[in-house]
């Protein structure tokens, strides 16, 4: 046995066999969709047969255009057991989107919702390598590419039974990302790397397993043993929301998914389904759930961990969501596709003072020449990670060489995060490359100022970015989502309350409000959106 993700998974199956493995709740958070982990086993291993029959092999990508669904679990399940690579499909994007993703990802396979059919019929016929297509519910009069089949029939054809062989701990796992610009990029992971790295197999906080075959003796499968209930409150399409539902597999606890994610649905589900653990996405999600806690009545005594990865949530935030909830600890957690878990926020951390961060001792601050930056260093470089990594970005030599370079003999992956690191080894971070602002020279950091806007109570959510101007070449402008019944502040109101918090050259010349910021389902800011509208504001042309 090797550290391959469908081994592992089978070890877990065969010692808790009829522990509740998936729970599905539809966007109202009423559960609608239950598997034991002997059921999601042989449901899936009925998808891998079927995927075999019909061409699909090992090293095939095939992509999953779904919703959060048992569909979406069966289908990583069934590729991983056959050598096959499940690729993440962004259902938000539109055809131009899905034409690039499709064709980069070199799908052999897809499986996709049946609202999406209009879509991907638009697109699969320019897609060359498409083969085979398979249709999650009915898509009624829309129209789905040719020889397309019907998920529960095609999935029906195949045996329930374990023959599957071949398998190793270099298979693939390859996770899509956006990020916040350009196109989407594959992180090529090797099934052993995103094991230890990004699903909690080399978790800091437990003893690593040694080997494969231990991971399951762990788990306590005693008459009458608690069974932890973990939510990912993020669409499977995200990254995040993967590793988070094997790291609840790998203790034989109930992972928990909602078809779509809001505030009363979320809340709803952990009422219903006795939930202990959450995961979210920052602010984005943490506001629905404290605006749901306010106007109904549901029971989340059961929760105790509420934990947040992609985006660290604002100081105001936190509180109002402890108010809300009182009985979930609130962890701060840092990472990306590129590097899986890098550690947690440290003590004291605020991203209104600045974004502070305890490592793994695989991390570090990498300066722009390549050298590891000394502790107490006052040079800003690049978080990094090292040991287990990404093999690279696929079918991308150019970026693979420029973010996962040898340093010294040892293979590094560097993030987009500005950084350096104090006497203490604390890691503070100022925010993302690619949404640095420069403004007469002065490098201003998107993030850093969104964290200081939304110190300020009138303000729920906002997004910072740079658009032209004649004299500093860019101004830094910031588009808004007030507090319910709150009135915008005024250019002095604001500037006053930034004064303490930032420098006067990364305050916004440029504010404007919406109803609503336009974010990813997983909570990420549509940086691009924001400066269309913040252009528009101050009319100039992009």
């Amino acid at each position: 046995m090797e550290y391959q993700l469908a081994d592992l998974f089978e070890s877990i199956v065969d010692h808790v066999p009829d522990r509740p493995a998936l729970v599905i709740a539809d966007e109202d958070g009423n559960p609608m969709t239950r598997r034991t982990y002997k059921e999601l086993d042989e449901e899936a291993n009925r998808l891998a047969h079927a995927l075999q029959a019909a061409g699909i092999g090992k090293g095939d990508h095939v992509g999953c255009h779904l919703v959060n669904g048992h569909e979406y679990m069966e289908a990583i399940l069934a590729c991983v057991k056959i050598s096959a690579v499940p690729i993440n499909v962004n259902y938000r994007y539109v055809e131009e989107e899905l034409r690039y993703l499709y064709d980069n990802a070199n799908l052999k396979g897809l499986l996709f919702g049946a609202e999406f059919a209009e879509r991907v019929s638009a697109v699969a016929p320019s897609v060359g390598s498409l083969e085979v297509f398979i249709v999650a519910g009915d898509p009624g009069d829309a129209k789905v590419p040719d020889g397309t089949q019907e998920y529960e029939a095609f999935k029906a054809q195949g045996s329930p039974e374990r023959d599957f062989t071949g398998r190793s701990a270099d298979d693939l796992w390859v996770l899509y990302t956006g990020g916040t610009t350009g196109m989407p990029k594959g992180v090529m992971w090797r099934h052993e790397d995103i094991f230890f790295a990004g699903m909690g197999g080399g978790n800091p906080v437990m003893e690593p397993v040694k080997t494969p075959e231990e991971l399951h003796t762990r788990i306590d499968n005693s008459e009458g043993a608690f069974q932890m209930a973990m939510f990912g409150a993020a669409p499977l399409m995200h990254g995040a929301a993967q590793l988070a539902s094997f790291i609840g597999f790998w203790g034989g606890n109930k992972v928990c998914l909602i078809k779509k994610f809001s505030g009363h649905g979320a809340l709803n589900f952990i009422d219903k389904e006795k939930i202990n653990t959450i995961s979210i996405v920052g602010d984005a999600m943490a506001l629905p759930l404290i605006e749901a806690a306010a106007e109904g009545e549901y029971d989340t005594s059961t929760l105790f961990v509420i934990s947040t990865a992609g985006a660290i949530m604002s100081a105001s935030v936190r509180d109002r969501l402890k108010e809300a909830i009182p009985s979930g600890t609130i962890l701060d957690s840092f990472g990306s596709s590129e590097t899986g878990y890098n550690g947690m926020a440290a003590e004291g951390s605020s991203p209104d003072e600045g974004l502070k961060f305890t490592m793994t001792d695989r991390t570090a601050v990498v300066s722009d020449d390549h050298k590891v930056l000394e502790p107490g260093s006052e040079e800003t470089g690049r978080v990094a990670q090292t040991g287990h990594i990404p093999l690279g970005y696929y079918r991308d030599e150019e970026k693979t060489a420029a973010t996962f370079p040898t340093i010294d003999g040892q293979r590094w992956v560097l993030t987009g995060d500005r950084a350096r690191v104090d006497e203490a080894g604390i890691i503070h971070v100022y925010g993302r490359e690619s949404v640095c602002i420069n403004s007469g020279g002065e490098k201003v950091f998107a993030e850093e100022v969104e964290a200081a806007l939304k110190a300020h109570p009138a303000i729920d959510d906002c997004i910072v970015a740079g658009i032209p101007d004649e004299k500093w070449g860019n101004k830094v402008s910031a588009v808004l989502q007030l507090a319910k019944g709150a009135s915008q502040p005024s250019q002095d109101e604001l500037e006053d309350h930034l004064s303490t918090r930032i420098a006067r050259y990364k305050m916004p010349r440029v504010v404007t409000t919406v109803d609503e910021v336009v974010r990813s389902a997983a909570g990420k800011p549509d940086y691009k959106w924001a400066k269309r509208v913040a252009a528009e504001a101050a009319g100039v042309t992009l």
